[in-house]
């Protein structure tokens, strides 16, 4: 069997929330990676888990029973990691940790809760800093460990990286978008339109790198730090913009839907991970949560 950890946390989120677009976002994926675990683990147990209805999903008389197994799978891996872990971590310990403003809205906050819960002696002084600022911090010895975009990292000679995950970069755009009825959307298509840029995270340089490879320019309309901003000026239909899927919801927050699809050219992902210095040992509390991350995480992906 090729079960793993993750398809397993896929099938009870979409069972908890009865829909898999619920379930893709409290995981902060696309909804297409939470379908492909879903049938890969159907195929893998030889039995459909999960009935369609008008108003989601729900389980299977075998979805039900499995459902059951999957809890207990889970759990006893995550105490199997946690007993170890936290001998070795000690009592009393303390983590200094940094985030990038986006993990910190967009990706860290249900495995940080879930992380005090599982290790309440280690005592946790989170700072959210620029990218920059982190990685000072870090050769600095200022701060024991980040999680940040570490495909925007930069000083790689004197910080080791860890993935956690990868999350696909597509193209926003409202409902009634003329662009939807395309069969194939280019970074040329894109040129064309009303554009609202993103400039929180180093959003707006990471962009530059891609749209500079094609020799087209995105038509800036408007450019904010706000990520609400920009889901709500594009589902009224303002401008379009390339997003990852960690920060993407349906919904603007007047309750506008908002649509993506994949563009024909190669962009590149926003990778989430790990950040340390190379020059000096992992403290014991920031060991335990490094390992607390990679299980949860299902070792990166």
């Amino acid at each position: 069997m090729a079960i793993t950890l993750k398809q397993l946390d896929y099938f009870i989120a979409t069972a908890d929330s009865g829909q898999v677009s619920h379930a893709a976002v409290d995981l902060n994926i696309s909804q297409s990676a939470v379908t492909a675990a879903i049938k890969s683990l159907e195929l893998e147990l030889g039995v459909v888990l999960f009935e369609r209805t008008h108003a989601g999903v729900r389980l299977t008389m075998e979805g039900a029973r499995f459902l059951d197994h999957a809890r207990v799978i889970t759990g006893a891996v995550a105490a199997a990691v946690r007993s170890p872990l936290r001998e070795r971590s000690g009592e009393n310990a303390k983590l200094k940790l940094g985030m990038t403003y986006t993990v910190v809205g967009y990706f860290m906050s249900r495995y940080y809760a879930r992380f005090r819960k599982t290790y309440p002696h280690i005592e946790v002084e989170l700072a959210e800093l620029p990218r920059m600022a982190l990685e000072n911090r870090l050769v600095a010895g200022d701060i024991d460990m980040a999680v940040m975009l570490v495909s925007n990292l930069q000083n790689r000679e004197e910080i080791e990286q860890e993935l956690l995950m990868r999350s696909t970069r597509r193209l926003w755009l409202a409902a009634d978008h003329p662009l939807l009825n395309r069969q194939e959307i280019t970074l040329s298509d894109v040129a064309e339109e009303d554009y609202v840029m993103l400039t929180v995270d180093e959003a707006r340089k990471t962009a530059a790198r891609y749209w500079t490879l094609t020799g087209f320019t995105p038509r800036v309309v408007l450019s904010t730090s706000s990520v609400e901003a920009v889901r709500s000026l594009v589902a009224s239909g303002v401008g379009v913009t390339i997003l990852s899927d960690m920060v993407y919801r349906p919904w603007s927050l007047e309750g506008q839907r908002i649509e993506v699809r994949r563009l024909k050219e190669d962009i590149p992902t926003m990778d989430v991970g790990l950040a340390w210095s190379k020059s000096r040992p992992i403290s014991s509390a920031a060991a335990a949560f490094r390992a607390f991350m990679s299980v949860t995480m299902g070792g990166g992906g």
